[in-house]
């Protein structure tokens, strides 16, 4: 197992925890999120991607951040709310997290190392960058804020980490 997976995370609720143990074995897809951005209706499509395939052993990780124009500036109570309300969330959460900078989450410093299609690595660029990672923490891909989560080549790269 990746040392990605053991590094500790709290979830939405407060509780200490590792990556690991929120993906439980799954690949997931782990996804900076918030609440008031123009890509927050991707909540959705990441929803319905967390359903369709959840039997097969994946699930969506949302980890909430604030450090994009302020875009989720609520407490973990009001995020909850929120991603419940209006998406129907089910997918696991963490606390909200830096993802940039001298105070990025150990997580997040790991997962900027994985390049995009184009080859980049670095910095997030915005809300909703999007990394697969199998189920033994390998980072499988990784996808820019304006890719959807039901996008072909999402959906291509979930399906083949998964069993069949």
């Amino acid at each position: 197992m990746s040392d990605l997976l053991q590094l500790p995370v709290t979830t939405l609720q407060g509780e200490p925890t590792t990556l690991g143990a929120l993906t439980a074995g799954r690949t997931a897809l782990v996804v900076n999120v918030a609440s008031r951005c123009g890509l927050t209706p991707q909540y959705g499509a990441l929803e319905a991607l967390h359903e369709e395939y959840a039997g097969r052993g994946f699930t969506v990780v949302g980890v909430p951040c604030n450090q994009f124009a302020g875009q989720e500036p609520g407490t973990a109570e009001e995020i909850a709310e929120f991603c419940s309300a209006t998406y129907g969330v089910t997918f696991p959460m963490t606390g909200k997290v830096d993802v940039n900078g001298a105070d990025a989450h150990p997580v997040f410093r790991q997962l900027t190392e994985a390049p995009d299609a184009a080859g980049e690595a670095g910095p997030v660029q915005w809300n909703f960058e999007k990394w697969l990672v199998a189920p033994d923490g390998a980072v499988a891909a990784r996808f820019r804020p304006n890719v959807a989560p039901d996008a072909p080549e999402v959906r291509s790269a979930v399906e083949a980490l998964l069993p069949r």
